[in-house]
């Protein structure tokens, strides 16, 4: 076993970066990388044992619910993207959690129509049907080798012998989370496994779960116990006793769906990704697209042109997520138009490269554009929160996992059902709760994404599989809710088309632009002087924030071996045999 190591500067395409770029780990025989270094262990302990990519993730996700409880867990859901060297095959599964069948379009709206602060992000109205056991457990029915209680065993053992938390604080550590310590205090069940004397667990100290460890064993034994046993009875009579709307009923109608990916083409590699309910393969493929066959490679990395082009395109993306995307089980969803050249050629015309467009020229753009159709069925809003986890994982036979999961905000809901030790999540803040509002995120949504029973909320989860040539090129994704699709984009850029390692790809600085609010986000450090200077110049408003995201990968060498990274940003390693 091997784990990668830091250096505190590198040289880059001539311009010196000021931060902690990570040197990729090498291997041969697999590769796990995940936003902590227990749960990759977790999964590279199944490829030892003879497992495949797939018991590997399914391992690693469960161990990521154990270790990053404010992150995702079993009371959160997600997206798998999985890929079979074997077969060529790409598949999909969608595991996010479900509007409860008591949901109404106007469920979080006062007697004036207008939105009640906080009532879709705190507490038991929040909280969608989760999705994560059902779709570990059908991913592995159909594809795992290993048995499925072997693939519980790590997450059940951490729970129930607990983990040293990281001397290493960072965004993604329990102290991080002091604007939600006042909702975990609130909730009884979840203040008594969190907190000491009203104080987060701190570093160095051990985290214990027992009853996370308890309904994890009775998950092991029958993982349906979830949605029609016990642990389904405990979440339904909490949710009753305090004004939840998840019932038995619910729980029980869960199922987790298998989508076709969407998949584009990006010069000689093939690109596929997650499709709706999430936004994230779509508008991925589409901003690769309006970059087209432009040579950003001689402009040279973060030159203004190309920062200037990903960043109108980034723009075109997010104005066309906030009118078209929403659950394809509810609303038509134009996916071909939109991941379609000939579109993107048309958007590309509209970028000039001396003057940035402000935001409220730049329209979703379908209406205005000959031969392209769209016929709208219902209710949009979206994003996850930093605190989504991402992992990859490939396989001696080139097998391949990304998955993307969470409870959306830190903690979720603030909901710990008590006696089972599982999170519940706030996803139910991913609808538009009205049109044309922000979420927490600060993404706006029409009609495509309102609230309905059943319905899923939009997400921009965007696990990611590249291939070149029929064969396994790469593994990306990351957590960051709406900057997830933005951070993804430039991973793939920085390895296909600069060149990078997979250490350098995931810890290069960042940029991102969701439309709304019309602002360019960079990161400190992250662009010199001149180039920030030349940004102005065209008329970017740019707003230096803290680094966000924590994106995780693994990329295929040529001579076929694996070289996988985690972000800096985090506390995640990647490790392989």
């Amino acid at each position: 076993m091997a784990i990668a190591v830091f250096s505190l500067s590198v040289l880059l395409h001539s311009q010196v970066v000021l931060a902690a770029f990570t040197i990729p780990l090498r291997s041969k025989k697999g590769m796990v990388v995940s936003a902590h270094p227990l749960a990759s262990e977790a999964g590279i302990s199944m490829l030892r044992k003879g497992g495949n990519a797939v018991d590997a993730a399914v391992a690693t996700t469960l161990a990521i619910s154990v270790v990053e409880p404010f992150s995702a867990g079993i009371g959160g859901g997600g997206f798998l993207l999985m890929y079979s060297q074997k077969t060529g095959e790409m598949k999909a599964l969608d595991f996010r959690e479900r509007a409860p069948l008591k949901a109404t379009r106007n469920m979080y709206l006062d007697a004036q129509g207008k939105v009640r602060p906080n009532a879709s992000v705190n507490g038991y109205l929040a909280v969608a049907t989760p999705g994560t056991i059902a779709g570990m457990y059908e991913v592995h029915r159909r594809y795992g080798k290993l048995p499925w209680r072997e693939v519980v065993k790590p997450a059940i053992a951490l729970a129930q012998d607990g983990f040293t938390l990281s001397n290493l604080v960072t965004y993604r550590s329990l102290p991080a989370y002091e604007n939600r310590k006042q909702i975990i205090l609130g909730n009884p069940a979840a203040r008594e496994i969190f907190t000491r004397n009203g104080e987060y667990y701190q570093p160095g100290e051990k985290l214990v779960q027992r009853d996370l460890a308890k309904t994890l064993e009775a998950i092991a034994q029958n993982p349906q116990s979830f949605y029609t046993g016990n642990i389904a009875q405990a979440i339904a009579a909490d949710m009753a006793k305090n004004g939840g709307l998840i019932t038995l009923a619910d729980l029980k109608a869960y199922k987790p769906i298998w989508r076709t990916p969407v998949c584009g083409n990006f010069r000689q590699a093939k690109i596929c990704s997650m499709p709706p309910p999430s936004s994230g393969g779509v508008h991925l493929l589409q901003i690769l697209n309006i970059i087209g066959d432009t040579d950003l490679k001689s402009w040279g990395w973060h030159h203004p042109d190309s920062l200037h082009l990903m960043t109108e395109a980034m723009k075109i993306a997010y104005s066309d997520r906030s009118q078209y995307l929403g659950d394809p089980d509810f609303v038509k969803v134009p996916v071909q138009q939109l991941i379609s050249t000939a579109y993107a050629k048309v958007r590309r015309q509209q970028i000039n490269m001396e003057i940035a467009k402000p935001s409220t020229q730049v329209k979703p753009g379908l209406e205005t554009i000959k031969n392209f159709t769209l016929r709208l069925r219902s209710g949009s809003k979206f994003s996850e929160s930093s605190e989504t986890s991402h992992l990859t994982v490939v396989d001696a036979q080139h097998n391949a996992v990304s998955l993307t999961f969470t409870v959306n905000l830190g903690f979720g809901a603030g909901v710990v059902t008590p006696g089972t030790g599982i999170v519940l999540n706030n996803e139910m803040d991913d609808f538009a709760s009205a049109p044309g509002v922000p979420n927490a995120f600060g993404l706006v949504g029409s009609q495509a994404n309102a609230i309905a029973p059943r319905k899923t909320p939009l997400s921009s989860m965007t696990p990611t599989i590249v291939t070149e040539n029929g064969h396994l090129r790469m593994v990306v994704g990351a957590p960051g809710g709406s900057t997830i699709i933005t951070q993804v984009l430039q991973v793939i850029l920085n390895v296909l088309v600069y060149g990078m390692d997979a250490g350098a790809a995931v810890s290069a600085p960042r940029i991102h632009h969701q439309w709304l609010p019309d602002e360019l986000r960079i990161e400190p450090w992250g662009l010199d002087a001149l180039t920030l200077q030349e940004l102005r110049r065209r008329g970017h408003n740019i707003k230096e924030t803290t680094p966000w995201g924590n994106a995780n990968a693994i990329v295929v060498n040529a001579d076929n071996t694996f070289e996988g990274a985690a972000d800096p940003r985090g506390e995640g390693s990647p490790i392989g045999f």
